[in-house]
């Protein structure tokens, strides 16, 4: 970019740009999925379903377009025999204390051991 200075003389600036914040999209979802799935492999799932349900909540709180906000998850573990729905609960919960810092806003959990 060329500037006029006084006299007929120009001097030649530096453009520079500023890189606009990444958008979220759903490549961001997916990571996100990724993180959850291996934080629960902790526990030896025998069956892990996960469903982003993010979509279905657009325009309430805690929604955020192209990142995961709202998830259900249904597990089947050795891990919670003999342990109550709460502790289940508690326990899935710890295990994505990340996720959830990082804005997971909604969690739906159905944690069972085998045979239930």
């Amino acid at each position: 970019m060329l500037t006029r200075l006084g006299g007929g003389r120009t001097a030649s600036l530096m453009s520079t740009q500023i890189p606009s914040p990444p958008m979220p999209s759903d490549d961001a979802v997916a990571q996100a999925l990724a993180r959850v799935r291996a934080a629960l492999a902790e526990l030896s799932p025998s069956v892990l379903e996960l469903e982003d349900e993010s979509h279905r909540h657009e325009g309430h709180g805690g929604h955020r377009p192209g990142q995961l906000t709202h998830l259900r998850v249904r597990i089947v573990a050795q891990a919670f025999l003999g342990q109550s729905r709460l502790a289940r609960h508690r326990l899935v919960n710890g295990l994505l204390a990340e996720e959830i810092a990082r804005g997971l806003h909604a969690l739906s959990i159905e944690a069972k051991a085998p045979g239930e």
